[in-house]
């Protein structure tokens, strides 16, 4: 093999290879501790390896998500606070998983930065592991992409995918009936959506991401990146335990546009507003915003993560087990004939 003199170098170029290795030898003790059954290999490999008869399915269905954390990235970049933004990416697509009945069983992340510092990645990909960990969730692989030219100053980019599996005939939602009881598990905070208005009212506010939350203890910055709850392993009991007919997540188009997501034609949703208290971060958004009570609906998950649709004669029974999983359980209200969600109450 020939070499010119002061020939140019991938490195040169802004990749380098040997940092991308060495993140992998990092984060191989983190991704070992998310294994499960089912789980075969580790990683470094050209794909990923999964035995859902390991698992113990014998007529599996799979279910793939695929999600990132929009501009909720912006705060943690410019704060230097990764460490959960992790659990963030993860939760936004395991959360999905297990509303069609589904249980996580691998995940993989895309990291994508301008140049990759090695003790940042770890951070980050520390906190995925984390957050599969408490899913049940193999971390199987990922990429890293470092990318000179396409991210500058510090920006990087995260993706996820997530690949759960149910027995055939068990899917959600099913036998959603006029009657069913509306069961509303807390959020920690506004998650991964409606972060692009959350930056806007930040932006007016004229408050800076260090100064003191205006709605609670910590700094403006660390208060809103609390990370997505992940309620996976308590709405998996649930389901189980049997009489739950659906879930929704409340994501981006929060309660007014997720919930009709799991109705049948024909059934809608009354929901009792004052049934909860509408978290000091959400009233604070509204106040400095001046948004009106039916945009923060459709715009925020307004305290409430995830939504369990269940048998009437289950309710009670179900939400004392969500309960004991560590859930914060609240009755909304229940379906009924129509279309869509209607409020009854006030949030603000």
């Amino acid at each position: 093999m020939s070499t010119q003199p002061n020939g140019l170098t991938y490195a040169q170029a802004g990749v380098d290879i040997d940092a991308g290795n060495a993140l992998v030898e990092r984060i191989k003790p983190a991704a070992r501790a998310t294994d499960r059954p089912g789980t075969m290999g580790g990683l470094g490999g050209f794909g990923a390896l999964f035995d859902l008869k390991a698992a113990g399915y014998v007529d599996p269905i799979l279910v793939a998500a695929t999600d990132g954390v929009g501009t909720k990235l912006r705060i943690a970049i410019d704060t230097g606070h990764v460490d959960t933004i992790g659990q963030d990416l993860v939760a936004m697509c395991v959360n999905d998983l297990v509303c069609q009945g589904a249980e996580p069983l691998f995940f993989l992340d895309y990291f994508a930065i301008g140049k990759l510092e090695v003790d940042q990645a770890a951070r980050i990909v520390t906190g995925i592991a984390r957050a599969c960990a408490a899913s049940g969730c193999a971390l199987v692989g990922g990429e890293t992409a470092e990318m000179p030219g396409m991210y500058h100053g510090g920006d990087f980019d995260l993706a996820g995918f997530a690949v759960g599996a149910m027995e055939r005939g068990m899917h959600l939602p099913a036998r959603v009936a006029a009657g069913d009881v509306l069961l509303g598990l807390a959020s920690d905070g506004v998650h991964s959506n409606g972060y692009s208005f959350v930056r806007k009212v930040v932006e007016r506010s004229g408050l800076g991401w260090d100064a003191p939350a205006p709605f609670g203890p910590g700094t403006l910055g660390a208060a809103l990146l609390t990370p997505t709850r992940l309620y996976v392993r308590a709405v998996l009991a649930a389901v189980r335990a049997g009489g739950v007919h659906g879930l929704a997540h409340i994501t981006g188009g929060g309660l007014t546009e997720n919930l009709p997501r799991v109705l049948p034609d024909g059934l809608g949703a009354t929901i009792d507003l004052s049934a909860w208290t509408l978290p000091p971060v959400f009233r604070w958004l509204a106040e400095q915003s001046g948004i009106s009570e039916p945009e923060l609906l459709k715009t925020f998950n307004c305290g409430i993560g995830m939504i369990a649709v269940v048998a009437p004669d289950r309710a009670e029974a179900l939400a004392a087990l969500l309960a004991e999983a560590g859930e914060r359980v609240v009755p909304l209200g229940t379906v009924a004939p129509g279309q869509g969600v209607g409020y009854r109450g006030a949030l603000l």
